[in-house]
């Protein structure tokens, strides 16, 4: 394998200090190759892509994902500094959290269930899916060179089925009870800065509201239309017996609040609504304190929403922020978006789904792998220059004004070919033959099938 491009040395090399040396010269194959390989991430694909296919040692590269001692967790870590540093240096760090289902199917998968597909169901029809479930932390950057922000993966975590935590006599965690401990996380390792976490309604739980607020995580979630939400308790008078009171008199339900003609609607114009552009939408707002019995009482602004054309069914918001501006939650909500994007370009582009590991650990670790993948290939066309990070592959049946992921993935990818022994001199009497195995990759990823 030869060296790694110039530029790009930096941001690869940082994973360095998590392995061994001899485990490191196999992983950064495994890297280099993922961003390169076509169709499947399977190691042995991983392996032609590079000029590899001859090696008599290969197991030693599958041992780098089922064997190999090193932490996922603190390669998160390297990766979120990373990404930040570059994407996020100042403001507040806003992040997208969301669950997702990745099909797989073979008896030794032992941590699979089978659960609803969110990409195949929708209200009036329910499809199943076995395979296995990711819970997926993604910074929300805004990326200068593509106009837009994107959602970017450095934190994933398995979340096992019930009947694997049950056959292992284990406690079976919710979603929420991993959300919580995945952004408490991020709170150790960012103490000093401002925190906003973007989730769907699945996310809408009072304890896992509540035991993020308490270290300063600023939630926004959908939320009901028939919460119960209360007026604040009143101070307390001196001298009063019993109890105090956790909160006021009930308010109306937001769905009553919606049929009122007396709500006070504001019309405002929402850019990048869900990736449609520039929406027209009428909103009002206000605070109260959502509680449940037996649950932790929550201080929240709510903020309803209605399409003056119908476009959209009438939907609420909440943040645990009060005195967060009703504007900046709704731009901040519709960021979420971005991170169905991030999956759907990480199974069209970045092999997920493909790979076929057995092993507990290797399967733990790859689609992990796969998904801060996007990250890094984002990181690594930071690095070039403005005309190759820019450019966007046209044609006379599809354009588009700004590069997507496809785009900057096909520049990184030249880059690495370019340097791998590409490059062509002015003058005739100094060009050579590419080495046989930059030649075995490119007849690989020309002539193979994918």
């Amino acid at each position: 394998m030869p060296d790694l491009p110039a530029r790009f040395a930096a941001i690869i090399v940082a994973f360095a200090p998590l392995f061994r040396h001899r485990t490191w010269r196999h992983a950064e194959v495994l890297l280099v190759g993922a961003i390169l390989a076509p169709g499947k991430r399977t190691v042995t694909s991983i392996l032609r892509i590079t000029g590899l296919s001859r090696e008599r040692h290969f197991v030693n590269y599958h041992r780098v994902l089922s064997r190999a001692r090193w932490s996922t967790r603190e390669a998160a870590r390297l990766l979120l500094g990373l990404l930040i540093q570059a994407f996020a240096p100042t403001g507040p760090v806003i992040l997208g959290l969301d669950d997702t289902i990745e099909r797989r199917r073979g008896k030794r998968i032992k941590a699979k269930g089978i659960y609803r597909d969110p990409v195949r169901s929708s209200d009036a029809h329910f499809v199943k899916a076995s395979g296995l479930r990711w819970i997926n932390l993604m910074l929300l950057a805004p990326i200068p060179w593509a106009a837009r922000t994107w959602a970017l993966p450095f934190l994933t975590a398995l979340a096992p089925s019930e009947r694997y935590c049950r056959e292992r006599g284990q406690r079976h965690k919710k979603l929420t009870d991993w959300a919580r401990q995945m952004m408490l996380q991020v709170r150790r390792w960012l103490p000093e800065r401002e925190l906003v976490l973007v989730a769907d309604m699945g996310f809408a739980a009072l304890e896992l509201l509540a035991a993020l607020s308490r270290r300063g995580v600023i939630c926004i979630t959908r939320l009901r239309l028939d919460a119960a939400l209360y007026e604040p308790a009143s101070r307390r008078r001196p001298g009063t017996k019993g109890r105090p009171r956790t909160k006021g008199a009930r308010l109306p339900n937001l769905s009553d609040v919606l049929l009122r003609t007396s709500t006070r609607w504001r019309r405002v114009t929402v850019p990048g609504w869900y990736g449609e552009g520039d929406r027209v939408v009428e909103f009002c707002s206000a605070t109260a304190v959502w509680r449940h019995g037996g649950m932790p009482i929550v201080p929240i602004r709510w903020v309803l929403l209605r399409d003056p054309l119908g476009r959209f069914s009438p939907q609420a918001l909440l943040c645990t922020d009060p005195t967060r501006d009703p504007l900046q939650i709704i731009r901040w909500f519709i960021l979420r978006w971005q991170i169905e994007v991030t999956f759907q370009e990480a199974r069209a582009h970045l092999g997920v789904e493909t790979q076929r590991q057995w092993s507990d650990q290797a399967v733990a670790r790859t689609t992990p792998c796969l998904l801060g993948l996007f990250s890094i290939v984002t990181l690594l066309a930071a690095q070039l220059g403005q005309r190759s990070r820019t450019a966007v592959w046209i044609d006379s049946w599809y354009r588009k004004s700004h590069p997507t992921f496809a785009d900057a993935l096909a520049a990184v990818r030249r880059q690495i070919w370019s340097e791998m022994g590409l490059f062509t001199s002015r003058y005739r009497h100094k060009m050579s033959k590419p080495s046989h195995a930059l030649q075995r990759g490119l007849v690989y990823a020309l002539c193979q099938a994918a």
